[in-house]
């Protein structure tokens, strides 16, 4: 009597909402499910965590962080757009540690895992010592259905955005590209988004990236050969985005880019021509985009020196993120 007595008490001292106390230290339980198997502990807090999944799709473990509005917890009706932000080469999402991914109240941002050279894409030989790379079905096939089946999400289009930065710039169009009918708005922050002749320098760079990392691979194992001769560069043609800007009408497209301070050795010097040319496409196409070419980056913000690094991205995210946040409240 005595012990049921105090356990009464006990219970009305709890304030309201005390089991969402509780879960606000650690991150939210999430089910395994569309072929994603979790693996290890989730690791951070209740708003900033990473988890570490395993799918037959791409060989090895892979991590996927997400960032939660801090007011994810207060209010269990409430649903909320996501941002997917793709990293570049050869990042991991535990490593995108942009402040300005955290001042979002009112957007889910997840990081999947691209790989060091997984290039956003089902690779066309699926048998080099790296084992399945199926990039895009992970991303696209998995992981977007198993966050909406796991968090409070408005599972539509016009609440689903793609960005990324270098690799993941290319991945951003190209997603959206192939699957128009996910993603409302789409940005490429000094993406690889020409992969036409006329930027043979990224192609090449595609392939230096296949053969730089372990496992080592073929060269043309994820899109084939990058020379022209006899067609036998036709994937590099199919997942070109400047190529095929026009399956992105309906899509709001960003592009921001600096000019590596016209250093040659500076990527951003080659992906401003390849952000030119895209702008160009859609200029012929008509269709409307924001661009932002920052230049030697001494007018963005206080960290960028136009350069293809962290300092421009994070003030080409300070600038985007309040943007999605407008598209998707409209």
């Amino acid at each position: 009597m005595v012990v049921a007595l105090m356990a009464a008490m006990v219970a009305m001292a709890v304030p309201a909402g005390s089991a969402q106390a509780a879960e606000r230290t650690a991150p939210p339980p999430m089910a395994d499910g569309f072929g994603l198997t979790q693996v290890d502990t989730a690791t951070g807090g209740p708003t900033n965590f990473y988890i570490t999944v395993t799918t037959p799709e791409v060989t090895g473990k892979h991590h996927i962080k997400i960032i939660l509005p801090s007011g994810y917890y207060d209010d269990p009706a409430r649903r909320y757009p996501v941002l997917y932000f793709l990293h570049g080469s050869p990042d991991d999402p535990i490593q995108q540690n942009y402040p300005a991914l955290t001042t979002s109240d009112q957007m889910i941002t997840v990081i999947p895992d691209g790989g060091a050279r997984g290039w956003y894409a089902n690779w066309l030989n699926q048998r080099t010592q790296a084992g399945a790379q199926n990039w895009e079905n992970f991303h696209l096939k998995q992981v977007i259905p198993f966050i909406d089946a796991n968090l409070r999400t408005i599972a539509t289009k016009k609440a689903r955005a793609v960005a990324g930065v270098s690799m993941g710039g290319f991945g951003a169009l190209h997603y959206a590209q192939v699957r128009p009918d996910l993603f409302s708005q789409t940005a490429s922050l000094s993406g690889d988004i020409d992969l036409s002749v006329r930027s043979m320098d990224l192609r090449m760079a595609v392939v230096a990236s296949l053969v730089a990392y372990e496992p080592s691979v073929d060269s043309d194992a994820a899109f084939g050969s990058p020379y022209p001769v006899f067609n036998a560069d036709w994937r590099f043609n199919e997942v070109d985005p400047a190529a095929h800007m026009d399956k992105l009408k309906g899509v709001g497209v960003s592009i921001y880019v600096g000019n590596g301070r016209g250093d040659v050795t500076d990527l951003e010097f080659w992906v401003e021509s390849a952000s030119k040319h895209v702008k160009d496409s859609m200029d012929a196409l008509g269709m409307p985009y924001y661009y932002v070419d920052y230049g030697d980056g001494s007018a963005w913000g206080t960290q960028c020196n136009g350069g293809h690094n962290a300092g421009c991205w994070e003030q080409d995210l300070r600038d985007l993120i309040p943007r999605l946040e407008r598209s998707f409240t409209s």
